[in-house]
């Protein structure tokens, strides 16, 4: 029998193969480390993303630009136009001294006279805390009503020649579903204490002292509209008799009445007007939070509420 020219190759064998399993434990222990890193900074990035943070002193550390805040869609408490948002996005955007000058872009069928309201009252006190900031809005495919109710607090308007502006008016809606009731033999129970806490049930017949009181109340909202329209246009208004209808306008007929003082954009006031052509979006976002808790809950109580009870609009 041969002899083994190694006698210690079976321990050297044995320490190989430790040798090599310590160094694929090490190296998947690398790999782990990296994966958790890697994992953890992409769980950041999503938290961050979906979950939208806004930070504080936007814009603190650009140089001059122009500040921007976007108004879209119906104004209401639960929309993103609504003007909690609108405001605190219009402070943070007056607030920097670096924005040589704010413009709000509006592009709205209008909505709520009390959200609407508000938002023209922070822009008049912002206007005063801030008397050298020059306002503009820009107007791109709409601004009816409630939308100008907004836009009358601004230094100038500027449109499109096609944007629709104006509608300065106010409606109160809803439906009468009482001949169908009577066809289907449907009989509408509902007890009240008082004697209007049921006005304008849609399953009720209309009472016409309740009607009454319903365009006396939209009568003096709209007096409100046009007090508010009157003061922030002032003499560049032209006195037409149809001016205060509810009508709406083509943007170049509206700069001929007075409704808007000329044709523009945000890149052009930004680059002509303000002398600050690097634009930064103050517009403050809806966020992941936001929208479940509005889909799942504000939302619903409010479409239920909106179902039975209608509230004017400025559209």
């Amino acid at each position: 029998m041969e002899n083994n020219p190694n006698p210690n190759w079976e321990r050297q064998a044995l320490e190989h193969l430790l040798l090599e399993n310590l160094k694929e434990t090490r190296k998947a222990r690398r790999w782990k480390a990296v994966l958790r890193v890697l994992t953890l900074l992409v769980m950041v990035a999503v938290v961050f993303t979906v979950f939208d943070f806004h930070l504080p002193g936007r814009g603190m550390g650009v140089e001059k630009h122009t500040a921007m805040v976007t108004l879209d869609g119906e104004i209401s408490s639960s929309s993103m136009a609504n003007a909690m948002d609108i405001n605190s996005s219009l402070v943070s955007a007056f607030e920097n001294e670096n924005s040589a000058g704010v413009v709000l872009r509006i592009n709205s069928p209008g909505g709520s006279p009390v959200q609407a309201g508000m938002i023209n009252d922070e822009i008049h006190r912002l206007r005063k805390l801030y008397p050298k900031k020059p306002f503009y809005v820009v107007v791109e495919d709409i601004c009816a009503s409630g939308g100008y109710y907004v836009a009358v607090a601004a230094d100038q308007i500027l449109v499109d020649k096609a944007s629709l502006v104006g509608s300065i008016g106010v409606i109160m809606e809803g439906f009468g579903f009482t001949g169908l009731m009577d066809k289907l033999g449907v009989t509408r129970r509902m007890i009240t204490a008082g004697s209007n806490k049921g006005m304008m049930d849609p399953f009720s017949k209309e009472n016409p002292q309740q009607v009454e009181m319903i365009k006396t109340m939209i009568d003096e909202i709209h007096q409100q509209f046009i007090a508010v329209v009157k003061e922030g246009r002032g003499a560049r208004l032209k006195d037409t008799a149809d001016l205060f209808s509810g009508r709406v306008w083509n943007g170049e007929q509206a700069v001929k009445l007075g409704l808007a003082d000329g044709f523009g954009t945000v890149e052009t006031v930004a680059r002509d007007v303000f002398k600050a052509p690097d634009i930064l979006d103050y517009t403050m976002k809806e966020n992941f939070a936001e929208r479940v808790a509005k889909r799942f809950g504000a939302e619903a109580g409010a479409a239920a509420g909106k179902a039975l009870i209608k509230t004017p609009d400025l559209k």
